[in-house]
């Protein structure tokens, strides 16, 4: 089915405006080429002289001859960012966490999404088992990158076992197309217990290296087990003496590909340092941050930014507040610590904090990214709160004020009786917030 690229809206000033584009209007084409999808509009709006075919809601049509700046925007959001439909994922991995999901949830929570496009925009990991080659063919003209690819294994065969696709070993040959071409990329393993850990996980990081530089780097983090997997594939959750393994197979690699290639490449998510209760490494180790979304030093930055911000500042005792901050368990040790150090410089300042339990999911889950409204309300009623409560704000799903389970900070606010306020993801923030915001 043909998708129309309708105009949502107009960026103010800008060439969209000044042209007389409005909400409605259809862009049918940019230089006498149909559009595809945002990639073809993005590479097609590059030029400093382009011409755009505009078709009004009443059929009516707009040549309009634009000459602007190499790359300038012309200031026009579409209905459907993607400019295309989504391609969902015929995948039935063993660790997918949507097959984990309860049944009544928004419908939209279970769409699970495989699209290469989605992996330039927002960063999703692909498995690119539905990528096509004339999407690589695509990828390869535009020079897009980085594109996040989700390996898990390079065993063909384990891997087409993990996915659950017979095509799934053959798929990693696009890797080595798009590394001919120069593509950046980065990748990610889901590591499962038993099945690629091990000598796996050697052999996944061995054959891996071989990409680099093109493939900046890899993250290994342990797959998510909530309690609602009647009848999925039987995994069981790595104890502290596996986390352990893993570090030390990990740490290894990165010492022998540093020498090599001056960067560490290969990282654990912050949750095997949680489980195996080892320290985390130094800022220099994560190269950069590379894979900070996908949770992998994000605690390391967030303690380096609170050192920062508390080195900035000067005790004071003048300052008197109650208030109360709530998270997943995992982040629970590190808070106490930071919240000592701040009542050290803040004496008068009475920080409740909350770990909340994943009754939802089940307690094996300890992220704040997948806390419910409904377990914070339970957990905190009846608690001391002060005159405000801080929330994450990996909470809520992007662009919106909805949590997982569709409640809102106002539903929160309301239960509790309590002004409901967000804290960015910085330890800057955190500081900012509770001791003055």
């Amino acid at each position: 089915m043909e998708v129309k690229h309708i105009v949502k809206s107009v960026v103010a000033d800008s060439i969209a405006e000044e042209m007389e584009i409005e909400p409605g209007d259809e862009v049918v084409s940019v230089n006498d080429t149909k559009i595809e999808d945002i990639f073809d509009y993005q590479y097609l709006t590059e030029d400093t002289h382009i011409v755009v075919l505009i078709r009004k809601p009443n059929g009516e049509e707009w040549e309009l001859e634009i000459d602007k700046d190499e790359d300038e925007d012309l200031g026009i959001e579409f209905e459907n960012g993607l400019m295309d439909n989504y391609r969902s994922c015929h995948n039935k991995c063993i660790f997918c966490f949507i097959d984990q999901m309860p049944k009544g949830m928004r419908e939209t929570l279970y769409f699970k999404d495989d699209d290469s496009r989605l992996s330039f925009l927002q960063g999703n990991y692909v498995t690119l088992t539905n990528m096509s080659d004339h999407d690589v063919d695509r990828i390869i003209k535009y020079h897009l990158g980085p594109i996040n690819v989700s390996f898990q294994t390079t065993n063909p065969e384990l891997r087409c076992k993990m996915l659950n696709n017979r095509f799934a070993g053959e798929a990693l040959k696009k890797v080595d197309r798009l590394c001919e071409a120069g593509i950046t990329m980065n990748g990610q393993i889901v590591l499962c217990k038993g099945v690629n850990d091990g000598p796996e996980l050697e052999r996944s990081i061995s054959d891996l290296t071989k990409y680099i530089p093109y493939l900046e780097s890899v993250s290994v983090v342990p797959v998510g087990l909530s309690k609602h997997r009647d009848g999925l594939y039987p995994l069981e959750p790595f104890t502290k003496e596996d986390a352990k393994e893993v570090l030390k197979v990990i740490h290894s690699w990165q010492d022998k590909i540093y020498k090599e290639h001056h960067t560490h490449f290969i990282h654990a998510g912050d949750e095997f340092y949680f489980l195996a209760e080892e320290p985390l490494p130094d800022a220099d180790n994560y190269d950069g941050y590379i894979q900070y979304e996908n949770g992998v030093g994000m605690v390391r930055s967030f303690i380096d930014e609170f050192e920062e911000e508390i080195e900035e500042r000067t005790p004071d005792s003048t300052i008197k507040r109650e208030v109360s901050i709530a998270g997943g368990m995992i982040m629970d040790k590190v808070k106490k610590e930071l919240i000592e150090k701040l009542h050290e410089y803040y004496p008068n300042v009475i920080i409740h904090n909350y770990a909340i339990r994943n009754d939802f999911f089940g307690e094996r889950i300890t992220v704040t990214g997948l806390l419910t409204g409904q377990d914070i309300i339970a957990q905190l009623k009846g608690q001391p709160l002060g005159e405000k409560l801080y929330l994450p704000a990996n909470l809520l799903r992007a662009q919106s004020d909805l949590l997982l389970d569709d409640m809102t900070l106002a539903d929160i606010s309301d239960a509790l009786q309590v002004e409901v306020d967000i804290v960015e993801s910085d330890g800057h923030d955190f500081v900012y917030k509770l001791i003055e915001g």
